[in-house]
């Protein structure tokens, strides 16, 4: 037997033929000549190298024990195209698919409800979170590993669509027992004498720190003392270490708690936005879109609130 030189006409010749009981009622039911079923048939044989029906009683065609072997491939096969099908309509309408939403590391405080939010809302769309700084997501969305991601500043590379989701603001904290807590405002000189406690470069945050306290500080130096994340900032700030500029995102119960404290100053808190980004240059899948049509439908209410 060849059976990679079987194809499916074939097979539904033999089906119509046996379960019609003639080639001209399988011509019929196909909408072939009689001619074409026979030919069909004929081929499938020379294929199997033996006869795949035979004539019964009363002389309708029957499946030979070979041709009955190949009928239940056709079936499996019949069932299997059929289940591709329902898939396939599926992934185009967003019902079933696998998102990947990259996410700044600031945003890791409400990611993952995020996530779990989405995965109820949508429980046959798998959502597959990676959390980095924002070199290492705009790397993964240049890369094509990423199919949305949420930051803050949208990158000039790579090219993206960058739609608000809500509120970021950022601001300055420190321990309640700090010098400056009662001040209302902090001066800029008060508050480029403090020590900051600064995100790595390449960190979103950084950067809005720098630009801060260069605009405020009119080129005055500043002292930074850098430290790997937000929660080891946090930490050194409740002990006395300094302040630093965070998101108010990352320290919403501690805030709350009283742990720490935002300082009032001029410019105080920064208003930023959350963005949610995709590719200008790629076309979303259905699952894609209705990720991200839930997310902005959201308007930001997953977000942490004091």
């Amino acid at each position: 037997m060849k059976p990679e030189g079987i194809t499916l006409r074939q097979l539904r010749c033999l089906r119509a033929v046996t379960d019609s009981g003639s080639l001209t009622a399988a011509a019929g039911l196909l909408g072939l000549t009689t001619p074409a079923v026979h030919s069909q048939l004929r081929g499938l044989e020379d294929l199997a190298g033996c006869p795949l029906v035979q004539r019964g009683d009363h002389g309708a065609f029957r499946p030979t024990p070979e041709g009955e072997a190949l009928l239940l491939a056709e079936s499996q096969i019949a069932t299997a195209l059929s289940r591709a099908a329902r898939e396939i309509g599926a992934l185009q309408q967003g019902h079933v698919g696998n998102v990947v939403l990259g996410v700044v590391s600031t945003g890791k405080y409400f990611a993952p409800g995020l996530v779990a939010r989405l995965l109820r809302l949508l429980p046959d769309i798998e959502v597959t979170l990676r959390i980095g700084n924002r070199d290492a997501v705009l790397a993964a969305l240049a890369g094509d590993d990423l199919d949305l991601a949420i930051m803050g500043r949208p990158p000039r590379e790579p090219a993206v669509v960058a739609d608000p989701v809500g509120p970021h603001p950022h601001i300055i904290i420190a321990a309640p027992d700090h010098p400056l807590a009662d001040a209302d405002p902090v001066m800029p000189g008060d508050l480029l004498a403090q020590t900051f406690l600064s995100r790595e470069e390449g960190s979103g945050t950084r950067i809005l720190m720098t630009r801060f306290l260069d605009r405020i500080g009119e080129g005055a130096t500043w002292r930074a003392v850098e430290m790997g994340t937000n929660e080891t900032i946090k930490q050194a700030v409740i002990a006395g270490l300094g302040v630093a500029l965070i998101s108010q995102h990352t320290v919403t119960e501690e805030l709350r708690s009283g742990r720490l404290i935002a300082l009032r100053g001029i410019g105080l808190p920064i208003q930023r936005s959350w963005y949610l980004l995709r590719r200008a240059d790629r076309q979303m899948s259905a699952a894609t879109v209705r990720i991200r049509d839930e997310i902005l439908a959201m308007r930001g209410g997953f977000l942490p609130q004091l």
